[in-house]
């Protein structure tokens, strides 16, 4: 997904594989997609973005998408016609995210105590 003008810009790609791997480091995460060359010279165009956002999904199909904020490492053409584009970055957690805005909001609103976490459960 590409920022353009404050406006998300969405693309999908079809994958002929693709990993995902926690370093577990500063570093965060290795996102690889491998797929059809056709798509070089917009992700050679993409390589110099600081902050490209990634929406996969890990491990199994039927999971909820992962958000990442990503940067390209590399850029490689396998045989002919594939290639793979490496990308590095840290998983956003909407999740966690969402929770705190909602607190926030129940707590902007006067809620406090028992009747907080009461609140809270319904919104929940």
């Amino acid at each position: 997904m590409e920022n353009k003008d404050e406006l998300i810009d969405r693309k999908t790609f079809n994958l002929y594989d693709g990993l995902i791997i926690n370093r577990e480091d500063e570093f965060g995460w290795l996102i690889e997609a491998y797929m059809d060359d056709t798509y070089y010279d917009y992700f050679t165009s993409m390589a110099d973005n600081d902050e490209i956002m990634v929406k996969v999904k890990i491990s199994r199909e039927d999971n909820d998408p992962a958000f990442f904020i990503t940067k390209i490492v590399s850029i490689n053409t396998i045989g002919e016609n594939k290639m793979n584009v490496l990308f590095q970055g840290k998983v956003v957690d909407h999740k966690k995210s969402r929770i705190e805005e909602m607190l926030q909001m129940i707590i902007e609103e006067g809620y406090q105590g028992e009747s907080l976490l009461k609140k809270f459960k319904e919104l929940i």
